[in-house]
């Protein structure tokens, strides 16, 4: 087996003697093995693709649609008690609005239709009690429109697949004088789930070209920028089949498989282009596959795997946030991250050994690919040395003034306007706020023991904010429970509503319980915020120790965490001014809520965090590399740009393209996910990344990369250089 060169650091921070022998590291050793095993390789991950990819092409119909609630809140508790005691008319039945043009719910013609929609309801086995209209409760003020309620005999996930088949049978069911819409909680997350699906799937396929344009002029060469291509599939295909198998187990958002290829692609494009470029280079000296391979895994690969790291890590204090479809978001990017990273360890070293100089094979016409780094980046980095505070000074303004907007950012849980205006769910939503008050939608449940129904019945009727109060239902089973429905004055998705609540939650008996969808959305939206300042601070300590183990320098690692907290800011600052402010929304095409979407803050920011770990990453461990070869804190910054500069450009550019694609999705969710992720990645790449942090690096200089003693001892001895 070849050797690599190692030695200790001479000093606190000083240069090292690179000529000192010493064995291959851990990971040097691995890419050596999978040189010289390329069958056992390639066989391997075909078994694992084989088997977890058989898999795959059940997800879109195992995979679940609800989750988004706040598991053990107080509302949660009253659906279950609706399910248990009251035929689950809670927030996960199904309503079924039927409202005629002309005539009044009693004509012939409207209970005909009423008795298909009951027969309807009946026929799946996932609907338990089916509640016939009942005046003054659930036939509006007009006369002419009713709702039929299906109660849930199956848990939410079940539900919305229920809403899923049951939503286009009823609505065939209406005639030229009925308008029969199902609507409700369960129906609203199904066409959000197929909407959201539809747009991210159709802006995926149109990312694609720009993606394999980019990938071609950033390797040079077409062989070379087939590399991401074959990590992303192999890392989605055995992704995908895990979460099929762990849907088994538990449920798993949707949601997941539109994140894990997301990341699948992005991660598959950053680490090969970092491993490949190195790989040229050590090819080009050593002019041996087997020792290219070693060096590039010693170095490079050293990085990816604690860019890896820092990604699964920041990613994981998302797992702190007690509502299911945010956690299963990031597990599926887990997963995603955990095969590409697999892949890129493994398989990618073998098939460059394979491929040594054909790697370059049908290069591009005036295309260098034996040009390891970039002199343009290089120029780059020498200009920064030179005029560190004119540029520096730019940047972090821009960034500044992007970022002070953050301050006032308002987040809710989304209301029916990002459901498209023609689905189920959203027209009977307006047949229901037409003909029962603009509460309606947002009737709010009650769950009472019997002996406070008079109590509680009276303090809702003499709160501001409730506008009607309907009878108390006891529970037929002896349960003691009663359910007592209550109208809000208000919209669903005002915020005056979550006053209501509060009101209730501290006026009402004590063991009354307030529930109900609204009620649902509020209580997760408070969980989300309660967690926030947990997650975001769990993430910001994990990811500074990450970085401190990585680059052996506390000042250098606190500079790579505040640089990403401060891209991050900007980004939403950003994201208040579009999405909560209008801008650019009649470019953008869409209708502003007044404030983002509330899982925005947690999750947005791990992924945003994790994508500037994972730049972060690459180029401080670059120029660690070349300060320990040199010593000069110069050549590290220069060096790191000119090796580093020209992957982060061009991996950012390709995720940059993915992202704005979907800024042209239809339904708000994605458009928000895109143009927030997008404007993070920009920010990050090109103002932070290649400009504030070598500035940075060149103000600090020597000090950055100082360690004291007793902190060398404590933390594992890892180096960036080989030989």
């Amino acid at each position: 087996m070849s050797t690599a060169t190692t030695t200790d650091a001479t000093d606190a921070g000083g240069a090292e003697d690179p000529s000192a022998p010493g064995p291959a590291g851990p990971l040097g050793r691995l890419g050596a093995w999978t040189a010289g095993h390329f069958r056992h390789v390639l066989i391997g991950w075909l078994v694992v693709v084989g088997v977890l990819g058989a898999f795959a092409p059940q997800v879109t119909s195992v995979l679940s649609g609800a989750g988004w609630q706040s598991n053990g809140s107080e509302s949660v508790k009253v659906r279950e008690l609706a399910e248990k005691h009251f035929g689950g008319t809670g927030s996960s039945a199904i309503q079924v609005a039927v409202s005629s043009k002309s005539h009044q719910v009693g004509d012939p013609s409207v209970q005909h239709v009423i008795a298909e929609v009951t027969r309807e309801l009946k026929s799946d086995d996932r609907i338990g009690e089916v509640v016939a209209p009942q005046a003054g409760a659930s036939i509006g003020r007009d006369g002419r429109t009713a709702v039929v309620l299906g109660g849930a005999a199956a848990d939410t996930d079940d539900m919305v697949r229920a809403a899923e088949d049951l939503k286009e049978p009823l609505r065939k069911l209406s005639t030229d004088d009925v308008t029969v819409r199902a609507t409700g909680a369960s129906v609203m997350w199904s066409d959000f789930n197929t909407a959201n699906l539809e747009a991210m799937i159709h802006a995926e396929i149109l990312s694609w070209p720009v993606t394999l344009a980019v990938l071609v002029v950033a390797f040079g060469s077409l062989v070379a920028a087939g590399l991401p291509l074959l990590l992303t599939m192999a890392g989605l295909a055995a992704s995908v089949g895990s979460l099929v198998l762990i849907s088994h187990v538990t449920p798993i958002s949707i949601w997941a498989m539109d994140f894990a290829l997301m990341f699948a692609l992005a991660l598959g494009i950053d680490y090969a282009l970092f491993l490949v470029i190195r790989f040229r280079a050590a090819l080009a000296h050593s002019g041996e596959r087997r020792r290219a391979v070693e060096e590039t895994m010693d170095t490079a690969g050293k990085a990816v795997l604690l860019s890896g790291l820092t990604v699964l890590v920041s990613l994981s204090a998302v797992m702190l946030v007690p509502a299911p479809a945010v956690r299963t978001m990031a597990v599926g990017i887990m997963l995603s991250v955990v095969f590409v990273l697999a892949a890129t360890l493994t398989l990618l070293p073998a098939v460059l050994a394979k491929l040594g100089p054909r790697v370059d094979k049908l290069a591009l016409p005036r295309t260098r690919t034996d040009r390891t780094e970039s002199p343009r980046f290089g120029a780059w980095g020498e200009r920064l040395w030179r005029q560190p505070l004119r540029f520096g000074a730019l940047a972090l303004a821009v960034l500044i003034a992007l970022a002070v907007p953050v301050f006032g950012l308002k987040t809710a849980m989304p209301s029916i306007k990002v459901v498209p205006e023609n689905d189920s769910s959203r027209q009977g939503y307006a047949l229901v706020q037409q003909s029962f008050g603009k509460g309606a939608p947002g009737m709010l449940q009650i769950a009472v023991p019997d002996t406070s129904v008079t109590a509680t019945t009276e303090a809702l009727k003499s709160t501001d904010g409730i506008a009607g109060v309907l009878p108390a239902q006891r529970a037929g089973d002896g349960s003691g429970w009663s359910l007592i429905q209550a109208v809000p004055s208000v919209d669903p998705s005002d915020p005056s509503l979550a006053k209501t609540v509060d009101t209730l939650r501290a006026e009402l008996p004590g063991d009354a319980l307030v529930g109900g969808a609204a009620v649902e959305n509020l209580d997760l939206k408070q969980a989300l915020d309660d967690k926030a300042p947990l997650v975001i601070g769990v993430i910001l300590v994990l990811g500074f120790l990450l970085l401190l183990v990585a680059l052996q320098a506390p000042l250098v690692a606190a500079i790579g965490v505040l640089t990403n907290l401060l891209a991050t800011a900007a980004a939403f600052g950003v994201a208040r001014l579009i999405f909560q402010e209008g801008h650019l929304s009649d470019l953008l095409g869409f209708e502003p809520q007044g404030f983002l979407d509330g899982w925005g803050p947690v999750f947005f920011f791990a992924m945003i965090f994790a994508i500037a770990m994972d730049y972060t990453v690459f180029l401080l461990s670059s120029a660690k590399e070349n300060y320990e070869k040199t010593g000069d804190p110069r050549r590290a910054v220069v060096g790191a740009l000119a090796q580093s500069g020209r992957v982060v450009f061009a991996a950012a550019a390709v995720m940059v393209a993915v992202f704005f694609t979907f800024a042209l999705a239809d339904p708000l969710p994605p458009k928000e996910m895109g143009i927030v992720l997008g404007v993070a990645v920009l920010l990050d790449a090109f103002l932070i990344r290649l400009v504030l942090l070598p500035v940075l690096l060149r103000l600090t200089g020597r000090a950055a990369w100082w360690s004291p003693a007793w902190l060398r001892r404590v933390l594992p001895a890892i180096r960036f250089s080989h030989g």
